[in-house]
């Protein structure tokens, strides 16, 4: 496993990261287990989570699951750079009580204590804001962060899901607070086939020096292979994917994504994960194994090099947006 730095930071983080948003809904505590073992084998020492996973009723049960393997002992805790996420409300019934979600100081404060116990630690590595709160000033949120860094309950705060103009708005007023870091990463939906985080959002994390790790690699399971596997029997596309694979444009250009593929002898998945290996600006991709034979195949990707007469014939099926700001201006 290749290891590369954090944004501009000095914490070194495995190049591929592990989510588990699966821990808990579709992964039992058992093999959730297992693949965090496995992932360690592997050398894979970044972990995502957040508060919400588990959803609904089961909100946090995906932290308290990751907290019951850090119990189990072996290092656990010290080999893995941990990261989780505040934003959301918390509430199982879906309404939430005033300030018990979003980033004010004070549900920050409260969410971050909550996390703590669940995950069965006492500090997270990052601590990312799972969406942009109109609400609530930067000035306040970096207040509220400095007062946990004091405290040595988180040591890096990263975003999740913001605009360019966000990520440079939360640096720069970051850096008229004196000891304030600032954002060290942004998590984005970022793939062969959303590329719209190339024309601002990118190239806002690099200005600022912001690890860019990318959510959804293979859109849902649209770029996994999801015709093949249809052909054969297989797991059918569902949600997003499904409603995506409707439109004939886009279900052509899955299927020349796959027939090219397959002329070169590698598997989607693989080939979409070391595409995004291959991008300006990423550390790493979220991969969310629910199994740990899927777990293999997102390792396997790490050492795969892509030729550059795949990676241009990807770009013809998938163009992207072209630099910024000449993509959208003369």
């Amino acid at each position: 496993m290749e290891y590369t730095q954090l944004g501009r930071t000095g914490l070194k983080v495995s190049r591929l990261v592990l989510g588990t948003m699966n821990f808990g809904p579709q992964t039992d505590e058992a093999d959730s287990h297992a693949i965090m073992d496995a992932a360690l084998d592997a050398g894979i020492n970044f972990f995502d989570t957040a508060n919400v996973y588990g959803w609904g009723e089961n909100k946090g049960r995906t932290e308290k699951i990751i907290g019951d393997w850090f119990a189990l002992g072996g290092d656990r805790r010290d080999k893995v750079v941990l990261a989780t996420k505040v934003y959301g409300n918390m509430a199982a019934d879906g309404d939430a009580w005033p300030n018990h979600d979003k980033l004010s100081a004070l549900n920050i404060r409260r969410a971050v204590d909550a996390s703590l116990k669940r995950l069965r630690t006492d500090y997270i590595d990052v601590y990312q804001f799972h969406h942009v709160d109109r609400a609530t000033p930067f000035e306040e949120i970096w207040q509220a962060v400095d007062v946990l860094v004091q405290q040595g309950k988180i040591l890096y705060a990263g975003s999740s899901n913001f605009p360019g103009y966000k990520i440079a708005q939360a640096n720069e007023i970051a850096a008229r607070r004196s000891g304030t870091i600032g954002l060290v990463s942004e998590q984005c939906l970022y793939n062969l086939a959303e590329r719209r985080a190339e024309m601002e959002v990118i190239p806002a994390a690099q200005e600022y020096g912001l690890g860019v790790i990318p959510w959804s690699p293979l859109h849902g399971g649209l770029l996994g292979g999801v015709l093949k596997k249809e052909a054969e029997g297989g797991r059918r596309a569902s949600g997003r994917a499904a409603d995506t694979l409707a439109d004939p444009g886009v279900r052509g250009r899955i299927q020349a994504y796959e027939d090219l593929l397959d002329k070169h002898g590698v598997e989607p998945g693989e080939a979409a994960l070391a595409w995004l290996l291959t991008r300006p600006g990423v550390t790493g991709p979220i991969v969310g194994p629910r199994t740990a034979a899927q777990l293999e195949s997102a390792v396997r990707a790490a050492e795969l090099e892509l030729s550059e007469e795949l990676l241009a014939s990807l770009d013809e099926i998938f163009p992207g947006p072209g630099p910024s700001p000449e993509a959208f201006a003369w």
